[in-house]
C-alpha cells in the first residue's frame, strides 16, 4: 500500500526560501510514511505575476542548484518528490512544469503544462504537448496544472491511460478548482491530490480525494492519506462504476479519439 501526500507550500520569491519549505515538507512527508509527496504549481521557482514580475529577474544557475539539492534529499529519504516549477527548454519562454523526482534522486518525468491561460500563452510560457504517467509501486499516476482542472479531457485521457491517480497542482485561490477536482475524481473514478500554494488554502487546502469523489484529507501542510485499492468505501467506484461507464462510453455514437 501506497501512502501519498499533498503539500501546500508557502512560495516566495527567493528560490532558496522555496527549496527550503520544500525539502522541509518532504523530510516531514517521510516522517509520516509518504512514498511521494506533491507539491504546487511554480513550488520552486515562484510563479509568474506572482514572484516573478519578469523572466530577466529568474536566476536559472539558482534554480538549477535547488533542483539538484531537492533530488539529492529525495535519494536520502527514499521519496519521491513532484515538485513545480518553471524551466527553460531552449525556446523562446519556459515551460511551466511538474518535475518527478524518484526516490533515487533521479528525474523519472516532466510534466509541462498543455493548456494555457490567454496571458500565460502570450507572456509567460511555451506549451506541452503531451500527458505523463509514471508509476509507483505499480500505482499509475498522471499529473495536471491548474487552470487545466477546467478540461476534463485531460481527466478522460488518463483514466483512459490507466492512471489510479491525477495529481493536480495549482497556483489558484478559485473555489471551484475544488468542486471541479472533485467532480472530476468522482466522475472517473480516480484519485486526486490537488496541492495548492499556502497563500491560496484559504479557498481550496491542501487535499487527496478519493475515487468516490470524497475528500479522503485536507488541511495542513499535508494531507496524508494510504491508497488502498482494497477499501470498501471504492467498491462501487472501482469495481463496477469506472468499467461500466468505459463500457458505455464506447456505445457512445460518432465517439473519436482524445486529441489536444
Amino acid at each position: 500500500m501506497l501512502r501519498i501526500a499533498a503539500a501546500q507550500s508557502l512560495i516566495s520569491p527567493d528560490i532558496a526560501a522555496n527549496a527550503t519549505a520544500i525539502g522541509a515538507l518532504m523530510r516531514a512527508a517521510a516522517a509520516q510514511g509518504s512514498g511521494l509527496v506533491q507539491f504546487p504549481e511554480g513550488a520552486l521557482s515562484g510563479y509568474p505575476k506572482a514572484q516573478i514580475r519578469d523572466w530577466a529577474e529568474v536566476d536559472w544557475a539558482a534554480l538549477d542548484r535547488a533542483q539538484a539539492e531537492l533530488a539529492a534529499l529525495a535519494r536520502e529519504l527514499g521519496i519521491w518528490a513532484v515538485i513545480g516549477t518553471a524551466r527553460r527548454a531552449g525556446e523562446a519562454l519556459p515551460r511551466n512544469s511538474l518535475l518527478v523526482l524518484n526516490r533515487d534522486g533521479a528525474l523519472a518525468g516532466v510534466y509541462d503544462k498543455r493548456l494555457l491561460s490567454a496571458s500565460e500563452r502570450q507572456d509567460w510560457f511555451t506549451a506541452g504537448t503531451s500527458p505523463l504517467l509514471f508509476s509507483v509501486e505499480g500505482v499509475r499516476f498522471g499529473c495536471a496544472l491548474c487552470i487545466e482542472v477546467q478540461f476534463p479531457e485531460l481527466f478522460a485521457e488518463y483514466a483512459e491511460m490507466g492512471a489510479d491517480v491525477v495529481l493536480l497542482s495549482s497556483y489558484s485561490d478559485d473555489p471551484m478548482f475544488g468542486l471541479l477536482a472533485r467532480a472530476h475524481a468522482a466522475t472517473r473514478c480516480l484519485w486526486l491530490g490537488y496541492a495548492p500554494p499556502a497563500q491560496c488554502a484559504h479557498a481550496v487546502p491542501a487535499q487527496v480525494i478519493g475515487p468516490n469523489g470524497a475528500i479522503l484529507a485536507q488541511g495542513g501542510s499535508l494531507a496524508v492519506i494510504d491508497l488502498d485499492h482494497g477499501d470498501p468505501a471504492f467498491d462501487v467506484a472501482l469495481t463496477k462504476a469506472r468499467p461500466w461507464r468505459a463500457a458505455q462510453r464506447a456505445l457512445l455514437p460518432g465517439r473519436v479519439a482524445l486529441s489536444l
